[in-house]
């Protein structure tokens, strides 16, 4: 197990719980940064968390849901505070109802993160600050320890499974509930790199073509929240065109996009992407979540095979814009 202390403090109103991996720092930050990884030992046995939103970055958010075993269903949220890479972050903690919406009759929590190596690997210290000291009796009495124990005694199955998450695996596509996709790929380029190259027309141009033989003749970039952007392509043969057209509802540069999305001449409601973009050792982890009309648009919109143009597109950024290799 990887937890070897845990200290309830009723004077400073903390618990403080250390936990020791035989991983580097780089590797268990990383397993608490990337939504595929934390997902996979945030909830307890019985509990699988999925996370739709973790903008690790100050003034970002994550939103999760832990299902239990008989269709419970136990959502939570973190707003982040304070992010040091590799060292350390600090989030509030609380409870959320079902549209992760937070639910302010139970207790808010901050937690602080830190992380240090050790001549084995690496050490995570925990630190949990309660308003008061029932509310530390009151989520202690609920099970907060034991769910902690059995939670992170799953983390070193996830730090030993470096094939799930390589850099290699391409574009990826995993169904949250009925209505969202998360569509993940590693990047080759650090942060700031991929957000330009999203972000800037001539950038844009030169990558987001989907298969060989288009162009995209018009690239309008929204460039601050309530502006709209438009983005055209064209058949180089065929002289066939299609395009899609939005508004940017979020932007927290350079980690986090929110638009909607709906395509020129079709009618109806509109997918709402966010993207978010995370440093990891192996390159940046793009996360697109996107949220459909309805269970039927989702699989119709996937069916089309836009994660094998979206992987296109992606291995172009990368070799004709970032230089990878």
């Amino acid at each position: 197990m990887p937890i070897t202390s845990v200290t309830q403090d009723p004077e400073a109103l903390t618990l403080t719980v250390v936990a020791d991996f035989a991983v580097p720092v780089r590797r268990l930050w990383d397993a608490y940064v990337d939504p595929r990884q934390i997902e996979r030992f945030w909830g307890p046995p019985g509990w699988p968390a999925t996370f739709t939103r973790h903008d690790v970055a100050v003034g970002g958010r994550s939103n999760y849901a832990m299902h239990g075993p008989e269709g419970e269903k136990s959502c939570g949220y973190w707003e982040f505070l304070a992010v040091d890479e590799c060292v350390g972050f600090e989030v509030l903690d609380g409870f959320a109802d079902e549209e992760g919406n937070p639910n302010h009759a139970m207790p808010t929590i901050r937690m602080e993160f830190a992380f240090e190596p050790t001549d084995g690997g690496s050490r995570m210290v925990t630190t949990s600050h309660f308003a008061s000291l029932e509310e530390l009796e009151k989520l202690v009495g609920m099970g907060m320890v034991e769910g902690m124990r059995a939670a992170m005694g799953q983390i070193d199955d996830v730090l030993a499974d470096l094939a799930s998450f390589a850099a290699g695996n391409g574009t990826e596509v995993a169904l949250l509930g009925d209505t969202q996709a998360r569509i993940t790929r590693i990047i080759r380029g650090t942060v700031q790199q991929v957000w330009r190259a999203h972000h800037e027309p001539e950038l844009l141009r030169r990558w987001m073509l989907g298969p060989d033989g288009w162009t995209m003749p018009v690239c309008e970039v929204a460039t601050a929240v309530g502006e709209s952007y438009r983005y055209e392509w064209e058949n180089q043969d065929s002289g066939e065109r299609f395009g899609f057209t939005g508004l940017l509802l979020e932007s927290l540069a350079p980690v986090r996009a929110v638009t909607t999305e709906a395509m020129i001449g079709m009618e109806g409601p509109a997918v709402v992407n966010e993207l978010t973009l995370t440093p990891l050792e192996v390159g940046t982890l793009l996360s697109l979540v996107c949220t459909y009309p309805d269970a039927s648009t989702r699989e119709l919109i996937l069916g089309t095979g836009m994660a094998d143009g979206m992987e296109t597109s992606y291995a172009r950024l990368e070799r004709e814009v970032l230089g990878a290799r």
